[in-house]
């Protein structure tokens, strides 16, 4: 970090100088240095600032590999959050998954005697009613996994796909699929050997993986299908011997249609929203924080006795949290709210007052999301399922619906407006922060003085103001936009993957719109300082804001916002802004 002083630059600056506005000569801040400030940012001092440097990556997960053994039925929502992390995985298959599988496999081919069953010796789709022969079975495998990968348009992110071949494998493990265990351990070989298959994002209705998972397919059975391997991507066929692996894998009778059908896809694309949703909310309440700082807001708002009228656990849950980040604060008193009006504070605005249950609502949202994960990844999602026999010896296969992703791409809609609901409450908060009689007394648009001359932040808060209807727009559930394809066979879809990708283009929004208020409300603290002398904040908002000011000096003379803002993003992005709960509710 480069080494910022105040020395030469002259007394003329004032005492405001001597806080330097608290931005840290060797990039760390004194918990409480916003109440130490003397006066509101000299003008000249930000000009003389050397430029900050770009945020430095964050520092390499534990490498010490995740090592799984999949059963069928343990898989958790932590080791996918591990996963999606970048954390190294290597994973197999429990020797009770492989005996089950194998006796599934031999029941599944004795029950074939005499019988017409779809995906085994019955053609797919609208050709369901067209026989094959068992000597077509190898051919027919290729060609179902080539006629199904016509997935286009950008892949989705490698820990997507690593956790994607692993739900896969996990639900194979379950046994009622018919496959040999040879297959999903293929698919975990390619996982292992850091092989990940290149899996477009268009092209699924969320009536099973067909097109993403038979790009996979036709990658581990060594096709032409590209595959990234050591941050170079080529086809299959030539990069699999060169990570250690067999060039081709036949499938057999059965095996191709369970690669395609089901939710694994869907499911890792979904667990990835929530694992980054969940950070973002953290975020979110660590924004508000500093938003209550700056406009010195009413602790009321928080209140235990409150929230437990409710009865909504994730309520209660906001609130306390929200009490442990301001918890010491001095500036949300009636003593710091008189050190800029002499009016009394009679309620705070529908944002603030509102904002614990805004927030929960994403909170639950993200409950029932984790719930029907951790269900999904220890399911089976395949068409059809083979059963032993309730009556009699042996298996039957039977043919369900098991495959369809409404749930999740329901629930991929619900926290897509939840999370939309909480970039408009950010907007709108970030919005207050620039009225001096909505922020009750910050300087018009958090410009440093002259404020006129200088015209601060008011193009930041419009970033923000921009991208909310983006966002609304795009919250719009496409799980209700079900149409009927494939000659009529199927004739509901759940759309399930639009909404998905809706969900995530919404969340790359949100951290633009976090941070705008990140840095606004890092700005109103900064701006009132000397004014607020001698009061703390509170010791968790302090550290918000020192790591904030650890990479962007506060906003003196107008300059050049891109840079800050970029900044800002970053640290959004890389989970440097979420609070450090240390301190207890109070």
């Amino acid at each position: 970090m480069t080494r910022r002083t105040a020395t030469g630059l002259g007394l003329s600056l004032g005492l405001g100088l001597v806080a330097a506005l608290c931005v840290p000569p060797t990039g760390g801040c004194a918990a409480n240095c916003p109440g130490q400030a003397a006066a509101e940012p000299a003008p000249s001092l930000t000009a003389h600032l050397t430029p900050l440097p770009a945020v430095p990556p964050t520092p390499a997960l534990a490498s010490r590999p995740l090592s799984l053994v999949l059963d069928g039925s343990s898989f958790s929502l932590t080791d996918a959050f591990a996963i999606l992390d970048g954390r190294p995985v290597t994973a197999t298959l429990a020797p009770s998954a492989r005996t089950t599988m194998s006796r599934t496999r031999a029941g599944a081919l004795a029950a074939l005697e005499g019988r017409r069953v779809y995906g085994w010796n019955q053609a797919l789709g609208p050709l369901k009613d067209r026989p094959l022969t068992m000597a077509q079975q190898e051919r027919f495998q290729r060609n179902i996994l080539r006629s199904h990968a016509a997935g286009v348009g950008d892949p989705l992110p490698d820990d997507v796909v690593r956790l994607a071949l692993i739900l896969k494998a996990n639900q194979l493990a379950r046994g009622r699929a018919g496959v040999r265990p040879e297959l999903p351990q293929r698919l975990l070989d390619l996982v292992n050997a850091g092989v990940v298959p290149r899996m477009p994002q268009i092209g699924s209705l969320g009536t099973g993986d067909l097109q993403p998972h038979a790009a996979a397919g036709l990658a581990a059975i060594g096709e032409e299908a590209p595959v990234r391997y050591r941050g170079q991507e080529g086809p299959a066929s030539e990069v699999l011997p060169r990570a250690g692996l067999a060039r081709s894998f036949t499938l057999q009778a059965g095996e191709a249609l369970p690669i395609v059908s089901g939710g694994t896809v869907l499911a890792a694309t979904l667990a990835h929203a929530v694992h980054r949703a969940t950070t973002l909310a953290d975020q979110a309440e660590g924004a508000f924080a500093l938003f209550m700082e700056a406009t010195r807001a009413e602790r009321s708002a928080l209140d235990a006795r409150t929230h437990a009228e409710r009865h909504i656990p994730e309520e209660n849950a906001v609130a306390a949290r929200l009490r442990a980040l301001v918890a010491g604060s001095r500036w949300m008193t009636e003593e710091g709210r008189r050190r800029l009006s002499a009016e009394p504070r009679v309620q705070d605005a529908v944002s603030v007052r509102a904002a614990p249950h805004i927030l929960a609502g994403l909170r639950h949202a993200l409950a029932d999301a984790r719930r029907t994960l951790t269900r999904e990844a220890n399911s089976s999602t395949f068409n059809p399922l083979i059963f032993r026999r309730e009556r009699g010896r042996g298996y039957e296969f039977v043919t369900g619906g098991n495959w369809d992703g409404s749930i999740m791409g329901h629930l991929a809609d619900t926290l897509n407006a939840e999370i939309t609901d909480v970039g408009v409450l950010s907007q709108e908060l970030s919005g207050r922060l620039l009225s001096p009689r909505w922020s009750y007394g910050l300087p018009a648009n958090l410009a440093g003085p002259p404020v006129g001359l200088n015209s601060g932040m008011v193009q930041v808060q419009t970033v923000a103001a921009a991208l909310v209807p983006e966002m609304q727009v795009r919250a719009s559930p496409a799980g209700t936009l079900s149409r009927p394809v494939k000659d009529g066979q199927e004739d509901h879809n759940t759309m399930a993957m639009a909404s998905a990708r809706h969900l995530h283009e919404n969340l790359d929004r949100l951290e633009i719109v976090l941070a705008v208020q990140y840095l606004m409300a890092a700005q109103g603290i900064d701006l009132i300082a000397g004014t607020m002398a001698g009061l703390p904040l509170g010791a968790a908002t302090a550290r918000l804001r020192a790591e904030l000011r650890r990479y962007v000096a506060p906003l003196g003379d107008d300059r050049y916002q891109t840079p800050d803002l970029e900044r800002a993003i970053q640290l959004v992005r890389e989970r440097r802004l979420v609070p450090d709960m240390k301190v207890s509710p109070s």
